[in-house]
């Protein structure tokens, strides 16, 4: 029943991890500029829920194929229809295989393109990974507890925010603030559950302490802490304290050790300065990550 559990939690973190790439190329802008609605070459996303969800393959760059999309990444604007390939038969039996000039190509006809995989505009395999150790990680500490429910919800959308982060260091509080939210609200309801091991009030507190500690490190020095890190610290702080005191510490301070290293480690391979600024909401998040682990080990 417990690795069922586990395995189950798994399956969950992955699905969930699927729908994060997608979303994640899609809010990966500076601030004040709109949502991504289309991929590098320029083709409309397309898919369930106003194109949030979806693949991470472009299917207008795949109809257009591999040369333009190619093309297009390059420009950054829609490039031409590429030149087909000749069938293998016209292929000379010996020399070179090139394709032949351009006044060789007949006037008329369709042009058919050569089979061509769709190209990808986001990463695709790291967020289901991720998601899914993660979520297996939580149950294996979890157990059948109410909480569970809740971290499994809320894990995918701290992997979605820590992909953003990573890869614009901006979290949008279009995420950022929901979790908050949402983390506030369903551990509420686990509380009203049996067999829970947490504290709702407790949760509430830790919130709102951590989320205080990250505003004024930002008044202190807001070019090494943003308000998205601020703001990332309520929903984070609001799991971390649903098991005390102690988890909401732990989760807390290894979130700056995580970054701290990361920090030392790209300064000694000179990849960074000391004021080079570096994306915190990864090592937040996997701070909290082996806080609850702690937490629920503990509980």
């Amino acid at each position: 029943m417990y690795a069922m559990l586990i395995g189950v939690a798994a399956l969950w973190g992955a699905a969930g991890g699927l729908l994060v790439p997608r979303a994640a190329y899609r809010f990966s802008v500076q601030p004040g500029e709109p949502w991504r609605d289309v991929c590098p070459a320029g083709h409309p996303l397309t898919g369930p829920a106003r194109a949030w969800l979806g693949s991470t393959r472009c299917a207008g760059c795949a109809g257009a194929g591999p040369g333009a999309s190619a093309a297009a990444v390059r420009t950054g604007t829609e490039a031409t229809e590429p030149r087909p390939v000749p069938p293998a038969a016209e292929w000379p039996e010996d020399g070179p295989r090139v394709s032949p000039p351009a006044a060789e190509w007949p006037e008329d006809g369709p042009r058919a393109n050569p089979p061509a995989t769709k190209p990808r505009y986001a990463p695709h395999l790291l967020a289901p990974v991720v998601s899914a150790l993660a979520c297996a990680a939580l149950a294996w500490a979890t157990g059948a507890r109410p909480e569970l429910a809740v971290w499994l919800v809320l894990a995918p959308v701290a992997v979605l925010l820590a992909s953003i982060d990573h890869r614009v260091h901006r979290l949008p509080d279009a995420l950022t603030l929901p979790a908050a939210g949402a983390a506030t609200v369903l551990l509420g309801i686990a509380a009203l559950l049996p067999e829970h091991a947490g504290s709702w009030l407790s949760a509430l507190l830790g919130g709102l302490v951590l989320g205080a500690f990250y505003f004024l490190l930002f008044l202190v020095n807001p070019s090494g802490m943003g308000l998205g890190d601020v703001k990332l610290a309520l929903s984070l702080g609001v799991a971390l304290g649903w098991y005390g005191w102690a988890v909401v510490f732990a989760g807390g301070f290894a979130g700056f050790l995580f970054g701290a290293v990361y920090g030392v480690v790209l300064v000694a391979l000179r990849r960074a300065g000391r004021k080079t600024g570096i994306p915190f909401g990864p090592f937040m998040i996997a701070g909290a990550l082996l806080g609850l682990l702690f937490g629920g080990l503990a509980a």
